[in-house]
């Protein structure tokens, strides 16, 4: 009997330990724990903690309130002038609606990826379809952005040629000082967020976030459109280049000129100080032979550079006149 008693306590016990374990449910920080019973959600509990529940007949299924990655699988769309593209890109998603979520995905991640799946690559589809290849190859490096206002957009450094401003003598001012009008523009993982709209809101998710990780040329339109790039990035270097030049010789033609006028000042003033000074020399040797003595004496002077300028090459024989006076000196006369 009292084995038997004791066998009864001890059932009693795991009893009561199994019925209060089975009454108990802990909730996360980061979860939503829904309640069932008899497979019918009776509460959704999003407060951290421990909390009470029916044993046996109440059920208790995390669900994660952290937001989630999922990756799109990589797909061709067209764009607006009927090009291929290859796109790439994942989803940022979370839970808002726990019963919601549980009624019609039954809480599964798989089904949501599933939905999600479906919406974006349709808002993918639609949004590539408005933009032009051009617009999503000049921006497939940067943040993708597109006009707002405009349907197609011109090369950019094409723009910067045929909108630069000059002044009034020719040169170019930079895009900086000229006026421009101001562009609206919308980064494209906001434009696919508009486009999607509140199309998860029925399955109890939101999608925070829609990023494009690959934007790319199918391969086998990647030769012909590189080089067609290659062509137009050549021909934009050949008009810097050749406006470049043109500048340059403006410049130069410019130099030339205040050259040529600066070396005919110089020649004009030094033929001036030129003439001055053979006019002070004049003065000079007017001065010094003012009289007859002293002309005589440079008329014979000269002679004598005459007879200098006489004896050369080998040639030592002159023939002088006897009232000459330079025979005089050789005569002795002098």
């Amino acid at each position: 009997m009292k084995k038997a008693g004791k066998s009864i306590i001890i059932i009693i016990l795991v009893l009561l330990v199994i019925v209060g374990a089975s009454s108990v449910y802990t909730t996360a920080e980061n979860e939503y724990s829904v309640v069932k019973q008899f497979g019918r959600i009776i509460a959704i509990v999003d407060q951290p903690g421990l909390h009470f529940k029916l044993p046996f007949v109440q059920s208790v299924s995390p669900v994660t309130k952290a937001i989630q990655v999922y990756d799109l699988p990589s797909s061709e769309v067209i764009t607006s002038d009927k090009k291929t593209m290859i796109v790439d890109a994942y989803v940022l998603w979370k839970v808002t609606d726990a019963k919601l979520y549980n009624q019609t995905l039954n809480a599964s991640a798989v089904t949501a990826q599933g939905r999600i799946d479906v919406i974006v690559y349709n808002a993918i589809k639609t949004t590539i379809s408005s933009m032009s290849q051009e617009e999503l190859i000049a921006s497939r490096d940067t943040a993708i952005k597109i006009d707002a206002t405009e349907a197609e957009l011109d090369d950019i450094e094409i723009n910067d040629i045929e909108s630069s401003v000059t002044d009034e003598e020719g040169n170019i001012i930079e895009d900086a000082e000229a006026e421009e009008e101001p562009v609206e523009t919308i980064i494209i993982s906001d434009r696919l967020l508009n486009c999607i709209g509140t199309q998860e809101d029925q399955y109890g998710i939101e999608i925070t976030e829609v990023k494009i990780k690959v934007l790319d040329l199918p391969d086998e339109n990647k030769g012909a459109v590189y080089n067609r790039m290659i062509t137009e990035r050549n021909n934009i270097a050949a008009a810097y280049r050749a406006q470049g030049e043109s500048e340059a010789q403006i410049i130069k033609n410019t130099t030339d000129a205040e050259v040529a006028v600066m070396i005919s000042e110089a020649m004009a003033e030094a033929e001036a100080i030129k003439a001055e000074g053979e006019a002070e020399y004049m003065s000079i040797l007017s001065d010094a032979y003012n009289d007859a003595d002293k002309a005589d004496f440079y008329l014979f002077m000269l002679q004598l550079d005459a007879l200098k300028a006489s004896v050369t090459n080998g040639n030592t024989t002159i023939f002088l006149d006897g009232d000459s006076p330079i025979a005089g000196i050789f005569e002795g006369i002098y």
